[in-house]
């Protein structure tokens, strides 16, 4: 499980589908009974202190109206097909719940940026698009024979690493059946190797928790609907009450 601080508030938690429902039990454990409601691309739950949970389930995954049908559909295995791409080379990967099925390491040299100035500078940075297209199309080759067959069963395409080399190898058009399925998620990988892998398939199958807590308050301070508002973000506490 990974956490890191999101923008605009909040943090996110990356859980494993296995350990979603005991993650819920010990949500509920601090912050009291929990509520939930549908909104578009997540479950938002509502514990009884005012903490918030989004959940947003794994790529290809269809969520749920209520916790159980989320958890169930998290829970499912689902063919997944994994494009991470960076100038150093990429690893093209298809994984079935958390098992990587097959995979190809592709390597490749796209020359660093120079310093230099003037016609150098121009002539260098012409070198660099043509090894970084040469590289792109390269590693579109392996997809194109690793994942293209295998359209039709995928839940979900999930990309990771360089989005501007990512874009290059998906605009290839034998890879149009491919982007189609083509995930928002984005992860984010150093320069692919085959170690990276089992990180990255973890993170494409990871639920994406966005958790609002309310602080906690002196000991002296009385617990109730006043410290349960607090950190919450105003319109996670209409829906809940709305819903």
């Amino acid at each position: 499980m990974t956490t890191r601080p999101a923008a605009g508030g909040g943090r996110w938690v990356d859980v494993d589908p296995e350990r979603l429902t005991r993650w819920l039990d010990g949500f509920a454990t601090r912050h009291g009974s929990l509520t939930s409601e549908p909104q578009p691309g997540r479950l938002c739950v509502v514990a009884a202190d005012g903490a918030v949970a989004e959940l947003h389930p794994p790529p290809g995954s269809g969520g749920g109206g209520d916790l159980a049908e989320f958890v169930a559909a998290a829970n499912q295995e689902r063919l997944l097909g994994l494009v991470l791409v960076r100038r150093g080379g990429a690893v093209v990967a298809l994984a079935e719940g958390p098992r990587v099925v097959r995979s190809k390491v592709q390597s490749a040299y796209v020359q660093g940026r120079t310093a230099a100035g003037g016609w150098s500078q121009q002539r260098f940075a012409r070198r660099r698009a043509n090894q970084a297209r040469a590289a792109a199309t390269g590693v579109a080759d392996v997809v194109a024979r690793l994942l293209v067959a295998e359209a039709d069963r995928l839940a979900a395409l999930v990309a990771g690493g360089d989005r501007g080399m990512v874009d290059m190898v998906l605009a290839d058009r034998r890879l149009a059946p491919l982007a189609a399925k083509l995930s928002s998620r984005f992860l984010d990988v150093p320069n692919p190797r085959q170690a990276v892998l089992p990180d990255a398939v973890r993170q494409a199958r990871a639920v994406r928790v966005r958790l609002y807590e309310p602080p906690r308050p002196p000991a002296d301070e009385q617990s109730g609907a006043g410290r349960a508002a607090s950190g919450v973000p105003a319109s996670m506490r209409r829906a809940a009450e709305e819903g």
